[in-house]
């Protein structure tokens, strides 16, 4: 007598490698995924990766800040080349769950992601249509990014006021007030990033 066929489901790990395998069929860095955390981060969250860390972004939207690097190795999923003999001797083989930011409000519509080191800070702007925000001057210089929605931003030294809209970059001087009004319909979205402001303590 057979015994019944018993069915399972497959993990959340298992459906990813099966995904990447579609997606990346035949790269052996497919199977990191099993070795890797598997994060999924909501509107608004942070994660701060360290140097020599290995990560890959799967699907969505986010920005990405990083400090100043001379080189990027890859080690899979991707068609480029792949550098394992120097990943290897470079990679810390730390084990643990990152730290996910969820940001400080530090002004109205204005949260603040703040990394443990020095290179840069973070701050995401939510201004619903018809609101307006300031950021007071900072030491050192910022990009801002405009993610979603339209407005208009205002700084010294700018001739005139500018339009801000989806996917426009801005670069503001260092000790620079910046004035930012969402006109358009829905949100204004954008991200300033900067020195983190710990370094001028």
């Amino acid at each position: 007598m057979s015994s019944p066929i018993q069915i399972r489901t497959f993990t959340e790990k298992e459906q990813l490698v099966l995904s990447l395998e579609q997606q990346y069929p035949g790269d052996v860095g497919v199977l990191s995924a099993f070795f890797f955390n598997y994060v999924k981060l909501r509107p608004g969250e942070a994660l701060y990766i360290g140097a020599n860390e290995p990560h890959a972004y799967l699907s969505g939207e986010c920005v990405e800040c990083m400090a100043t690097s001379d080189n990027v190795i890859r080690a899979g999923l991707t068609p480029k080349y792949k550098d394992v003999q120097t990943l290897c001797s470079m990679l810390t083989y730390k084990q643990m769950f990152p730290e996910i930011l969820q940001g400080v409000l530090v002004q109205p519509y204005v949260i603040r992601y703040t990394p443990p080191f020095d290179e840069f800070e973070v701050d995401r702007y939510l201004l619903p249509q018809g609101e307006s925000v300031t950021m007071l001057p900072v030491p050192g210089p910022s990009i801002f990014l405009v993610m979603t929605g339209e407005g208009e931003i205002q700084a010294d030294g700018m001739p005139d006021e500018g339009v801000a809209k989806e996917g426009d970059v801005f670069f503001v001087p260092a000790r620079t007030e910046v004035k930012l009004h969402a006109s358009g319909p829905g949100c204004l979205q954008l991200y300033r990033a900067g020195v983190n402001s710990r370094f001028f303590c």
